[in-house]
This record gives C-alpha cells, sequence and structure tokens, in this order.
C-alpha cells in the first residue's frame, strides 16, 4: 500500500453458530487483501448475547485495520465477507455465523442510510469495549472525545471473558 492514502480502521467481530473460532479465523483471513492490511488483532472475549438472550455465548475481537478504499468500498467490502461466510440476517440480533461492524473508520464522523461511524451502539457494548481497549485504550471517541479506557469503564456490565482462542 505503498505511496497510497490510508486509514486505520478497527472492526469488530463476533461469532455464535457453528465452529466459532474457525469463523473468526476465516473473517480475518479473508479481510487481509492488496487494500487492507491487518495491523494488530485483540485478544478474543467470550461474551453474553446483548439484545436477544437465549443464544449461545459469543466469540468477539476487535482488529485494527489499514486501508486504502473509502468507507463504503470498504463497508461493501465487510459486507460481502459476511454473505461469503453464510451471514444470513433472518432474526435480528439473533445467532450468525460471522459480525463484522466498523467501529471506527479514522477519526471520521459519517452517518448515511448504509453507514454509521462511529458505530452507533459500541459505546454501551462491552463485547466490543473490551477488546477495543486491549487495542487502543487511548483512542479518543471522535463524538464524545471520550478515550475507548473511559468508555469501557462506564459502560454497563456485560460477561464477558477471555478466551483461551488466539487467531493468527
Amino acid at each position: 500500500m505503498s505511496g497510497l492514502a490510508f486509514k486505520i480502521a478497527y472492526l469488530s467481530l463476533g461469532s455464535n453458530v457453528g465452529a466459532r473460532e474457525e469463523n473468526l479465523q476465516a473473517a480475518l483471513d479473508l479481510l487481509a487483501a492488496s487494500d487492507v492490511r491487518l495491523r494488530r488483532i485483540s485478544p478474543v472475549y467470550e461474551t453474553e448475547p446483548v439484545d436477544l438472550p437465549g443464544q449461545r455465548w459469543f466469540l468477539n475481537m476487535v482488529v485494527e485495520v489499514e486501508t486504502t478504499l473509502f468507507p463504503m468500498q470498504f463497508l461493501d467490502r465487510v459486507l460481502g465477507i459476511e454473505r461469503k461466510m453464510g451471514r444470513r440476517r433472518v432474526v435480528p440480533k439473533g445467532p450468525r455465523t460471522i459480525d463484522i461492524d466498523i467501529v471506527f473508520f479514522g477519526k471520521a464522523v459519517i452517518r448515511s442510510a448504509r453507514l454509521e461511524v462511529p458505530h452507533p451502539r459500541f459505546r454501551e457494548r462491552r463485547f466490543v469495549l473490551a477488546p477495543l481497549a486491549d487495542l487502543a485504550p487511548e483512542f479518543r471517541d471522535p463524538v464524545t472525545r471520550r478515550t475507548v479506557r473511559e468508555l469501557f469503564g462506564a459502560a454497563e456490565k456485560q460477561a464477558v471473558r477471555k478466551s483461551d482462542f488466539q487467531p493468527t
């Protein structure tokens, strides 16, 4: 990607269907491309479902990438990976093979019909904030100007525990 302008983005990945570890690894493998470079990956956390209780616990992580893609191109890439991995949006907030959300795209604030960045609910989701705090505790939310560490400390309690699984 030398010579091209790139942005740092943070993605939240989650899976609670099938072989969760393999799903996270496959998503990482599919993300890595000439225009998206994986920089760092967080530890993996096992987390209780938030919006629809009674389903299997999730494995969640955050990945820091650099990309030359524009935000909508990046969104299309992420949605394409979800589709390729069999993601079906049947039950809102229901079980999923893979869920990939764009949490931050540089310091951009984007509000469109298709994409909202920072992700609109990341501030209340410990399953995003815990792994994000491992990678970028001092990163400032461009909307609230609070650090990820501060947001994590203020988030309502949700069961999150580190997993032994670490993708490569």
